[in-house]
C-alpha cells in the first residue's frame, strides 16, 4: 500500500534527520536521486541540454545541486534564477563549480526552446497559489517546446496537500518526489500536472506517521480478493441483494447485476420492477419482481441505481437501510437520501455512499479543490463511507481514514459505468471486507476493467462487465483462466 503524506508530516520526519545528519546532507540525498531518475529520463548526460528553472529555497537547491551532477556528467546545463539574491546559496556555489551556467529570465527564452529537459525547481511542497511572472511565463515557454518537463518534489503551483491548482502550474511529464507521496500528487487537478511519478527514498520512512490516506496496489486489492477453496458453497462467498432500475429503464439494473455476478460472489439475487430484464440477461441470478423483503437472505445491498424517485422508491429505500445488513446507495438512492439524510445517520450496519460531484452538491456542499477534504467531511457527517467519484475517485470513512484510486481511464466518463461499480461493490460488502476497504477495492477493479476495455476504443458500460474476469485475473497477478502472468 502507498502511503500518502502530508507537508506537515514529511516536515515533521526530516526535522529529526536534519538534526542529525551533516548540515546539507538530506538535500544531497535528494539531489542525487534527482540526478539519476533525470539522467535515466536523458538516455545520456553528454551533450544533452538542460534547463533548471530556479526559485527562492530548497526547492531551487535541489536542483541546482542535481544540475551540478548532471553537469559534471557532461550535459549543458543552465540555471534560469528567478530571484538570484535568494537563490540557495551552497547549491549555486556547487553548480558553478560544476561548469553550469546561470541566465536571467528575460534571457531564457532560446535556451527553453532547445531543452532536452526542463527541471522545476521553482517553488516547493510550501508552495501555494499560482505562479507569478516571470515564472509563469518561462513554463509556458517550455511547455510549447520539445523538453522533458521534470518536477522537483511537487510540480510549482500544485498544492502538495489538496492537488489545488488556481492557476498557472508547471504540466510535468515527470515528477520526481522525495521521501514520500503527497496527496496532491494523485489526486484532484494536481494529477494531471504529476506525469510519471518517481518516489526517491532520503531516509523519511522510520520517522513518517502511519499514512491516513493511502493508494492501493494490485497486490492491495489482490489479497482482498480471495480465491475460491474446496470447503467454499454459495452461500460462504456471500449473497448481495440488488435493488436497481426500472420497467421502463432496466439497463441499471442488468449492469449492476451483471457487475455483482463477474466479480463472483456466491450468489446474487435481484428485488425490483426491471425483473424481466434481469433474468434474460442473467439467469444465473435469482430474482424476483417483489421488494426487498421477498428476494431472501442476503449479506449486503445494493440500492439505487435506475430505481426512480418516487414514493415507492422511497419506501423501498427506507426498507434496506432499516436492515442492520451493510448497504451501498447510489444514484436515485442518494437523491432521495439527500433529502432524508436521518435515514443514513441513525443506522448501526455499514454504509457506503457513491456520489459523483453533483450527487455530492445536494448533501449542502461543494466538492471544491479539495477532494479528500470534501469526502472526509461528509462521511464525518453522515457516519457513512463516501466514495466520491470522478478523476482520482477518493474513498473516505467517517474515522478520516481515506484511499485514492490510482486506476481508470477518462473513457468511463460514459452512462452506466457507476452502476457496474456499485454491483462490484456490493458483491465485495456481501463477502465480508469493511466497508472502506470494499469501497476502496470496487474502485481499483473498476479502473482496471476500464483500462482494459478501452483498450479496443471507446467504451460501453456493459463492455466492463464483460472484462472484470480479465480485470480481476489481471489484479491477482494471472493471465485469464487462472496462469501466472509473467508477461508484461
Amino acid at each position: 500500500m502507498i502511503g500518502l503524506h502530508t507537508v506537515a508530516e514529511v516536515r515533521a520526519a526530516e526535522a529529526p534527520l536534519l538534526a542529525a545528519l551533516p548540515e546539507g546532507a538530506l538535500m544531497q540525498r535528494a539531489a542525487t536521486g534527482l540526478a539519476t531518475v533525470c539522467l535515466r529520463l536523458l538516455g545520456q548526460a553528454y551533450g544533452s541540454r538542460v534547463v533548471l528553472l530556479v526559485g527562492a529555497g530548497g526547492n531551487g537547491g535541489d536542483a541546482l545541486h542535481a544540475g551540478a551532477r548532471l553537469a559534471s556528467r557532461g550535459a549543458r546545463v543552465t540555471a534560469v534564477l528567478l530571484d538570484p539574491e535568494r537563490a540557495h546559496p551552497a547549491g549555486l556555489a556547487a553548480f558553478r563549480r560544476a561548469g553550469g551556467r546561470t541566465l536571467a529570465p528575460e534571457a531564457a527564452g532560446p535556451a527553453l526552446d532547445r531543452a532536452d529537459l526542463v527541471l522545476d525547481g521553482i517553488v516547493g511542497i510550501g508552495g501555494s497559489g499560482s505562479l507569478r511572472a516571470p515564472a509563469a511565463a518561462l513554463v509556458q515557454r517550455a511547455a510549447a517546446g520539445p523538453a522533458l518537463m521534470v518536477a522537483v518534489d511537487v510540480p510549482s503551483g500544485v498544492d502538495a496537500d489538496t492537488g489545488a491548482v488556481e492557476g498557472a502550474a508547471f504540466p510535468a511529464t515527470q515528477t520526481v518526489t522525495f521521501g514520500a507521496v503527497k496527496p496532491g500528487l494523485v489526486v484532484g487537478a494536481g494529477r494531471g500536472y504529476t506525469g510519471e511519478l518517481h518516489l526517491v527514498d532520503i531516509g523519511l520512512a522510520e520517522h513518517l506517521p502511519a499514512a491516513s490516506t493511502s493508494q492501493l496496489t494490485d497486490a492491495d486489492a489482490a489479497a482482498r480478493l480471495p480465491l475460491p477453496d474446496a470447503d467454499d458453497d454459495k452461500y460462504s462467498q456471500g449473497v448481495v441483494g440488488v435493488v436497481a432500475g426500472s420497467a421502463i429503464y432496466p439497463g441499471a439494473g442488468v449492469l449492476c447485476t451483471g457487475a455483482a455476478l463477474r466479480t463472483r460472489p456466491g450468489l446474487v439475487r435481484y428485488a425490483g420492477t426491471a425483473a424481466d430484464g434481469v433474468r434474460s440477461a442473467w439467469p444465473e441470478a435469482i430474482v424476483t419482481d417483489g421488494r426487498p423483503g421477498d428476494a431472501g437472505r442476503v449479506q449486503a445491498w445494493v440500492v439505487g441505481p435506475g430505481m426512480g424517485t418516487d414514493d415507492d422508491a422511497r419506501s423501498v429505500l427506507a426498507e434496506v437501510l432499516a436492515t442492520d445488513l451493510p448497504v451501498l446507495v447510489d444514484a436515485d438512492a442518494l437523491t432521495m437520501l439527500a433529502r432524508e439524510p436521518q435515514l443514513v445517520r441513525r443506522r448501526a450496519a455499514p454504509t457506503v455512499l457513491t456520489p459523483h460531484e453533483r450527487e455530492f452538491a445536494r448533501f449542502g456542499s461543494e466538492v471544491g479543490a479539495d477532494r479528500l477534504g470534501a469526502a472526509r467531511a461528509l462521511a464525518a457527517d453522515l457516519g457513512a463511507v463516501v466514495l466520491l467519484k470522478g478523476e482520482a475517485t477518493v474513498v473516505a470513512d467517517p474515522a478520516g481514514t481515506a484511499f485514492v484510486n490510482g486506476t481508470g481511464t477518462p473513457w468511463l466518463a460514459t452512462a452506466g459505468t457507476g452502476d457496474v461499480l456499485s454491483g462490484i461493490a456490493g458483491a465485495l460488502l456481501a463477502g465480508g471486507l469493511p466497508a472502506g476497504e470494499a469501497a476502496a477495492v470496487a474502485a481499483h477493479v473498476h479502473g482496471r476493467a476500464g483500462q482494459a476495455a478501452a483498450a479496443a476504443g471507446p467504451l460501453l458500460a456493459g463492455d466492463l462487465v464483460r472484462h472484470l474476469p480479465e480485470a480481476i485475473s489481471r489484479v491477482r497477478g494471472q493471465r485469464p483462466g487462472g496462469l501466472p502472468d509473467s508477461g508484461p
